[in-house]
């Protein structure tokens, strides 16, 4: 009797994946393709590419050939810049051809989005060198895939002051800083790092060991401009 009921469930369970076998390869290959080329998209998983593939197809067709079109101009003619490696349609980007920027001071950030966020919230005047990654040796990311080859020819030239290092405060963009570091003083160039601690308007008690400890192990001396006025 058990091994009877056994049997039909057995028997209920291969129907059903049957059918789910069926369902899944029932989908369009082209539709298949479309879903999977949406997940080259950081954080976007097979739920949210399905997503994203129905509504264009449903209701934004019109914009998704837009944005095809789009897609492919851009990734047909932006390269990097010569001079700084940041994204440009040119061989020279807008910043670095700019006749309004200082070119003693130069800020290296990881990334393009990095540049944009100092631009957008800073009032810094001078160049940028982008790395496009930081030094990473387990993934096979070191000084040459970074362009610091062309780094160290641009301080070379005598022009730079500054070396302003703008990389992450991970581990990885520790070590891309002390790097830069070395290479700013081989060159007799300055090299700054950028502050790091306590946000601003934060209480100690909330803020985690990791950011405490680091502003105060870099605290700072507090000249006679920086107290109050009456």
């Amino acid at each position: 009797m058990r091994s009877g009921a056994r049997a039909r469930f057995g028997s209920h369970g291969r129907r059903q994946a049957a059918r789910i076998r069926c369902g899944a390869t029932a989908m369009s290959q082209l539709l298949e393709q479309l879903i999977q080329a949406l997940r080259v998209l950081p954080g976007v998983g097979p739920k949210s590419a399905q997503r994203m593939a129905y509504h264009v197809l449903e209701r934004e067709r019109d914009r998704g050939q837009r944005l095809a079109e789009v897609l492919a101009a851009a990734i047909a003619r932006i390269g990097h810049c010569r001079r700084c490696r940041d994204f440009s349609e040119s061989e020279l980007c807008a910043i670095c051809t700019s006749s309004g920027r200082e070119a003693n001071q130069l800020c290296v950030v990881e990334s393009p989005a990095d540049r944009t966020a100092i631009e957008q919230a800073t009032s810094y005047r001078g160049l940028y060198f982008v790395l496009q990654g930081r030094l990473s040796p387990l993934d096979g990311i070191g000084p040459r895939e970074l362009g610091l080859d062309a780094l160290a020819e641009r301080l070379a030239e005598g022009e730079v002051q500054e070396l302003i290092i703008a990389t992450n405060s991970t581990l990885e963009g520790e070590a891309t800083a002390h790097y830069l570091g070395q290479l700013a003083r081989r060159h007799r160039v300055r090299p700054s790092r950028l502050a790091q601690g306590l946000p601003l308007g934060g209480e100690l008690e909330y803020v985690d060991r990791s950011t405490l400890s680091h502003a105060f192990g870099s605290r700072v001396e507090i000249g006679e401009s920086d107290h109050a006025q009456d």
